[in-house]
């Protein structure tokens, strides 16, 4: 039973998961990590939601842990260098392909993840889920315990900030 959730949920687990923290190394530890969870604790699926929507609140959980964690991080090493004279402090966006995106689609998709990184994290993981995953917002609103209504609003704003950086961008 194992090997069959692992065949049916291991690419979309990592997509999501790449979608968020944009980086192939992080998203294969996460989407291992998810999974290790998964095998740990799925005596305590109550079946309340779907098993989908139960093993992507883990995904995308995990992965916005991982943001945060780097986010704090950076502040602290923002504070560091910003007692050392003569440094400038610029953080980079490091090059990002998705999987996922076609060959002579790859400049126009690396311009839309350097605007998804800088989304706050509930429009970040609203939109991949979404547009990436092709999520309905009615498991988005159990994936992230928050309403339809909710997730629509959060997906509007996304869509909106993403215009807006774009422009900017590009």
């Amino acid at each position: 039973s194992f090997r069959w959730l692992l065949d049916h949920y291991q690419a979309p687990v990592y997509n999501t998961i790449l979608g968020i923290v944009q980086s192939p190394e992080d998203a294969e530890d996460l989407a291992q990590e998810v999974f290790v969870q998964v095998h740990r604790s799925v005596r305590q699926f109550k079946g309340d939601s779907k098993l989908s929507t139960w093993i992507y609140r883990i995904a995308t959980t995990k992965a916005l842990d991982l943001l945060r964690s780097r986010k704090t991080k950076k502040r602290f090493a923002f504070l560091y260098r910003l007692g050392a004279p003569g440094e400038k402090t610029h953080i980079e966006i490091p090059e990002f392909h998705h999987p996922g995106v076609a060959a002579e689609q790859k400049e126009q998709a690396a311009y839309l993840f350097k605007a998804i990184a800088k989304l706050p994290d509930n429009q970040k993981t609203v939109f991949i889920l979404t547009r990436l995953e092709q999520l309905s917002h009615a498991d988005v609103s159990d994936i992230m315990g928050i309403t339809v209504p909710a997730v629509e609003s959060l997906l509007h704003r996304a869509r909106v900030n993403l215009r807006k950086i774009l422009e900017k961008e590009i």
